[in-house]
C-alpha cells in the first residue's frame, strides 16, 4: 500500500516579498522561524529573489502572523 504515503499538501501557498536580507544566512533564519510556527508546512526563502514562499494551514496560522515573524526578525515586507 505505497499509495498511503503520497505527500499531498493541504495548505495554502503564500509568496511574501522581503527587503533587508543581506545573505543566505538571513533566508535560513527566516525559514527556521517560520517553520517553528504551528500550521506552517514549509518555508522556502530566497535571498536572491528577496521572497519567501510559505505553505501553511490557514485555520492554524494567519498571513498576518507569518508576516509578523519576519518583521520581528528585522526585515521589511514589501
Amino acid at each position: 500500500m505505497f499509495g498511503m504515503f503520497n505527500k499531498k499538501s493541504k495548505g495554502e501557498v503564500l509568496k511574501i516579498s522581503i527587503d533587508g536580507m543581506h545573505c543566505t544566512s538571513c533566508s535560513m533564519n527566516i525559514d527556521g522561524e517560520l517553520e517553528d510556527l504551528d500550521g506552517v508546512i514549509s518555508a522556502t526563502t530566497s535571498y536572491a529573489k528577496s521572497e519567501s514562499v510559505v505553505e501553511f494551514e490557514p485555520q492554524k496560522v494567519s498571513q498576518k502572523k507569518l508576516e509578523a515573524v519576519i518583521t520581528k526578525l528585522g526585515y521589511t515586507i514589501t
